[in-house]
C-alpha cells in the first residue's frame, strides 16, 4: 500500500481533451484569444479594462469543457514501478463547470486496494499564457499536484507536465501526463513517473467511458 499512495497524488483530473472541437472533416480547432499587448507604462484605464475582459471572459474552450460534464466510469491501472504487478480499480467520476463556466470540477470516488478513495481536480484554460492549469488532491495525500501543458492537434491529445515529492526518498521529480480525446463518450488518460533509477515509466492508465 505504501508504494501505491505517492501514485495516488499524480491523478490528473482533467480528464478531457478541452480545447478541440471536431469539424464536418474531421480536423479540430485550437481557439486562441486575442492578446492585447501594452508597451507603455503606465497602461491607460481602457487597455487595462480590455485585458482583464479578455482575460476573465469564458471563451468557445472553456464552452468545449463543459461537454464533458455529467458522470464517467473509470477503469484504472496503476504500476507503483516499472517492475511490479498492475493495481486495477474502477471509480466513477463526476465533471461540472464551476464559477460562471471558467474552470472544471472532478470528483473521482471509488476503492482503492479495500480503502474508500476519493480525489478532486480543477481545471483552467488560462486565456492570457494559452495554456492548461489542473490540480489535483485526494484523501491519500496531503499534497496539491500542479501541471501545466497545451493541446496536440496532431495526436488529438493534451499534455501537461509537472513535479512532484516521493514521499519515501522526499525528492522533486518529473511527471507527465497524456489525455487523448477518442470520441465524445470515450477517453484515455496516460500518466508517467521517474522510477527509483531515474528512468522513466508509464504508471498509470485510465480509460474513461460517458455513462
Amino acid at each position: 500500500m505504501r508504494a501505491i499512495l505517492p501514485l495516488l497524488l499524480i491523478f490528473s483530473c482533467l480528464y478531457s481533451c478541452k480545447d478541440i472541437t471536431p469539424k464536418a472533416d474531421g480536423e479540430y480547432n485550437l481557439e486562441i484569444p486575442e492578446v492585447v499587448v501594452q508597451n507603455e507604462l503606465p497602461p491607460d484605464s481602457a487597455t487595462v479594462s480590455k485585458a482583464w475582459e479578455k482575460h476573465m471572459t469564458p471563451t468557445k474552450t472553456h464552452e468545449i469543457m463543459a461537454n464533458d460534464n455529467g458522470v464517467w466510469e473509470e477503469e484504472l491501472t496503476i504500476w507503483a514501478t516499472r517492475k511490479s504487478e498492475p493495481v486495477k480499480a474502477t471509480f466513477r467520476v463526476e465533471n461540472k463547470m464551476i464559477l460562471g463556466g471558467r474552470y472544471q470540477e472532478s470528483t473521482h470516488k471509488g476503492m482503492m486496494m479495500g480503502v474508500p478513495f476519493e480525489g478532486k481536480s480543477t481545471l483552467a484554460y488560462d486565456n492570457t499564457s494559452q495554456e492548461y492549469i489542473s490540480t489535483w488532491i485526494d484523501n491519500m495525500g496531503t499534497g496539491i499536484l500542479v501541471m501545466k501543458g497545451h493541446f496536440n492537434s496532431d495526436t488529438k491529445s493534451i499534455n501537461l507536465e509537472g513535479k512532484t515529492v516521493d514521499p519515501l526518498t522526499r525528492k522533486e521529480k518529473k511527471i507527465k501526463e497524456i489525455f487523448t480525446y477518442i470520441d465524445k463518450n470515450t477517453q484515455k488518460m496516460e500518466m508517467f513517473d521517474t522510477d527509483y533509477d531515474g528512468k522513466e515509466f508509464k504508471s498509470m492508465e485510465a480509460i474513461l467511458k460517458r455513462k
